[in-house]
């Protein structure tokens, strides 16, 4: 029994590993070859992750970045703690402290301060940022898409490689991190917001996700994560499509309508979003979005619609032209 558990444990460590190295292998250059940058918080994914990197990439190539958000008393304290364990594992560590704030709520607003944290510690322009992103985190992912009435593209989960972010073990499950850092020995801090049920997160990995394993027997996560794959190839169909059509369409700041007349409304609609984003239309809501189709599809010509940043979507002659909004005088 005690070999078959050492092997398990064993296994454990080379299936990080092994995420990892194929991650790496497949990153396009110039991120192939540039120095790494993990981001660590103390806890299994992310230790397991900085681990397998260093074993992969060796002591000299790999950076550590520790976040401290400041939500928790004691966190400087962790970080410091945390950046010293990976410095003495081999890696360059440092702790970022962020400022959590804005809109939508805590966790909103940590992701955004962490990520742009992690941007600027990066060691070189093309060094990839690896996350501990694992198959369990995907699958939530992909549930809080669908009970938001997200849409396809919230719905197909994070990517593996979404430059510069980097997310190795989306196909490990998280019991493999904890039994990888069991075996290597390493010292797992349990980030107490981690079993906090105020976040929504939370509630779904042990509330929502063992309800829907046992109801369903099992297999709900894996499953999970297959359906976001699924979505992801056909999600970049789509986009590769749109794109071209963007291209066709484009007459200098305008867009022309006639190539999108007999295009499907769900390549129309991306042809749009990816439109309206070049021209800087910023937090468009799938109110705009779909208001923007009617009008490209439908006309009147010399209508308008109201987009954020106080722009209007008109359509004049067969084109999409932005402009500011006019507000009556008076």
């Amino acid at each position: 029994m005690a070999d078959q558990a050492q092997r398990r444990v064993d296994a454990a460590v080379a299936e990080v590993r092994r995420a990892v190295r194929t991650a790496l292998a497949a990153l396009p250059s110039p991120y192939r070859d540039a120095p790494l940058l993990v981001a660590c918080s103390g806890g299994a994914d992310s230790l397991a992750l900085a681990a397998a990197a260093l074993t992969v990439r060796g002591a000299g190539e790999v950076h550590a970045a520790v976040v401290d958000h400041g939500l928790q008393e004691g966190s400087a304290r962790q970080a410091a703690a945390t950046a010293e364990l990976l410095t003495g594992m081999g890696a360059v560590a440092s702790v970022h402290r962020v400022e959590v704030g804005g809109p939508g709520g805590t966790e909103a607003a940590a992701r955004r301060a962490r990520y742009a944290a992690l941007r600027a510690a990066r060691p070189h322009p093309a060094a990839p940022v690896l996350l501990g992103h694992t198959l369990d985190d995907q699958a939530e992912t992909v549930l809080l898409g669908l009970g938001r009435g997200s849409g396809a593209r919230s719905i197909a989960g994070m990517r593996a490689w979404d430059p510069p972010w980097s997310r190795p073990l989306l196909g490990v499950r998280r019991a493999v991190t904890v039994a990888a850092c069991a075996a290597l020995d390493l010292p797992v801090w349990d980030d107490p917001h981690n079993v906090d049920p105020r976040f929504t997160r939370v509630r779904l990995r042990h509330e929502v996700m063992p309800l829907l394993e046992d109801v369903l027997a099992g297999g709900v996560a894996a499953a999970l994560a297959r359906t976001a794959a699924q979505l992801r190839e056909d999600d970049d169909a789509l986009d590769a499509l749109a794109t071209a059509l963007v291209a066709e369409a484009r007459d200098g700041d305008a867009l022309r309508l006639e190539p999108l007349v007999a295009t499907p409304p769900a390549v129309r609609r991306r042809v749009l979003r990816a439109w309206l984003a070049a021209s800087a239309v910023t937090t468009l809501t799938e109110v705009h979005l779909r208001a923007a189709d009617v009008l490209a599809a439908h006309g009147p010509d010399r209508a308008g619609v109201a987009l954020p940043g106080g722009l209007e979507l008109v359509r004049e002659r067969g084109r999409l032209l932005l402009r500011p909004v006019r507000w009556p005088s008076g």
